[in-house]
């Protein structure tokens, strides 16, 4: 998507895309019914603490570390493996991403690069930490390579098969974020983290941990916004859920600029939205029954 142009408000348009409309009020009803449980008005946090961890695993799972929710619980060293070091790195992103809220309407690409900071510091191993210290937390320079994590480089093929855009474009294009961030917006909060997160996984303006960081900004404007102030509808989990090869195409369509394309990958971030308030109803559910 252009982040530049005449267009005061360009996020504003894609509101009245088809079929957007329809998943934004999707949106809203799964979020109203997690808010309106019985069980968010005594036990709040719970839910807030069980959403953090599988949202989580779900960022984790699409960066290369599949694992099994009672194995992140279970867990307390996350420094073992390159598996292990993605799951860390989820973790401490979505513990640190309530931390930016005030910080991003301000500064929205000082958050990023303090997102990417702490999602890469700890997740190389000792050997190379000095290799990498000096790509950590700034956007990518000319010439340098993209890689999401060591574990997804060795589960296969990339996530997203896009072109990877140059140093320049991706400045430029980051500046142009930054600015419809900081401006605002009168369109929804799903249409804005929807783009937030296709245009930071088109770009992949970091050296590494893209699609973790991607993912954390998502969850920051759902958090900022209002929509999500618990955050309680971890988007994480639904795009685990609905698989990687679904969340590629989705964004292809995004990559597109086409009106398809945009309400096609904004639907899909509708959907992930609302299965990550489905699984806290569900823990609600369980809670409810003493079974969690």
């Amino acid at each position: 998507m252009s982040t530049t142009g005449a267009n005061a408000d360009p996020l504003a348009a894609l509101g009245s895309l088809p079929g957007v409309a329809e998943s934004v009020e999707s949106v809203r009803k799964a979020v109203d019914r997690v808010y309106g449980h019985r069980i968010m008005r005594r036990r709040s946090n719970e839910i807030t603490g069980e959403a953090a961890l599988r949202g989580s695993r779900g960022s984790a799972a699409l960066s290369g570390a599949d694992w099994a929710l009672e194995e992140v619980r279970r867990r307390t060293d996350f420094s073992g493996d390159d598996e292990a070091r993605v799951v860390g790195a989820a973790l401490r992103l979505t513990a640190e991403a309530g931390e930016f809220l005030s910080i991003w309407r301000q500064s929205p690409l000082r958050v990023l690069a303090r997102l990417h900071l702490v999602a890469a510091v700890a997740a190389v191993p000792a050997v190379s930490a000095a290799d990498n210290k000096d790509t950590v937390g700034r956007p990518r320079l000319r010439g340098e390579p993209v890689s999401e994590t060591p574990a997804a480089d060795a589960a296969g093929p990339p996530l997203i098969g896009l072109p990877l855009p140059d140093a320049a474009e991706v400045e430029g294009r980051l500046d142009g974020l930054a600015r419809l961030v900081v401006t605002g917006s009168s369109a929804p909060a799903l249409v804005t983290a929807a783009v937030v997160h296709g245009e930071l996984l088109a770009l992949r303006p970091f050296g590494s941990h893209n699609g973790l960081v991607a993912r954390a900004a998502e969850r920051i404007v759902l958090i900022g916004s209002g929509l999500d102030p618990k955050s309680v509808c971890p988007p994480e989990v639904g795009h685990a859920e609905l698989g990687r090869a679904a969340y590629a195409a989705a964004l292809d369509g995004y990559a597109s600029g086409t009106p398809e394309g945009m309400a096609a990958w904004i639907a899909h971030c509708g959907k992930a939205v609302g299965l990550g308030a489905r699984e806290s109803t569900a823990v609600c559910e369980a809670l409810q029954r003493g079974a969690a």
